[in-house]
């Protein structure tokens, strides 16, 4: 087995039951590597799972990279930390063995974030992504080609902190660089909705 990189993250493996997929599973503001654990067997129960913990501390909690107040985030931590993550991931899938052209990243919140700056600033890490309450995270340059990436965005109507718009503008942005959106609205608010579980499952399936 390959040796992980010094800088590597706190993460968690387990590996796939039968499937060639993988899912980079990415924590929320005050998560760590085993939160996100029960949404990936939910969504595809046969796949393999890598979970890293964020890098950040915010007050004693994990992030993938720092924010200069409330939805103000850090840009240029931003981008230091997706290509950390993004070097990351591609010593990970030589080690733990996985195909990254099936790596989709499952994110919520702040990794959510981080998932749409991976696609965005590292295009080829991952083959598609399932984005819970994602904010627009930073514009590109220059633009990736993401032509026919897949991406599935969840987002809550009554969402206070990634409002509505924010999720527009990421689908606008993705589309604008090939990828493949769909933007699934709920009438909840920060969170994962029970439905939105569902809806991403069934569209995992068919991808």
């Amino acid at each position: 087995m390959s040796v992980m990189p010094a800088q590597a993250f706190i993460h968690r493996f387990d590996p796939a039951n039968g499937s060639e997929r993988t899912l980079l599973l990415l924590h929320g503001t005050g998560g760590d590597e085993h939160d996100l654990v029960p949404l990936g067997e939910a969504l595809d129960p046969a796949a393999a799972r890598l979970s890293p913990r964020g890098q950040v501390l915010e007050r004693g909690m994990p992030r993938f990279f720092r924010r200069l107040a409330e939805g103000v985030f850090d840009v240029d931590d931003l981008r230091r930390r997706t290509h950390a993550l993004a070097d990351f991931v591609r010593s990970a899938s030589v080690a733990y063995g996985f195909r990254r052209e099936q790596l989709f990243a499952v994110g919520f919140s702040n990794g959510a974030n981080i998932a749409a700056s991976l696609l965005l600033l590292s295009p080829g890490v991952l083959a598609g992504a399932v984005l819970f309450s994602p904010m627009f995270p930073l514009e590109p340059e220059p633009r990736p080609d993401l032509a026919r990436v897949p991406v599935w965005i969840g987002a809550g109507r009554a969402d206070l902190i990634a409002r509505p718009e924010q999720a527009e503008r990421l689908a606008g942005l993705l589309r604008e660089c090939g990828a493949d959106v769909t933007l699934a609205w709920g009438r909840g608010g920060h969170g994962i909705e029970p439905e939105a579980v569902v809806a991403a499952r069934e569209w995992l399936a068919a991808r």
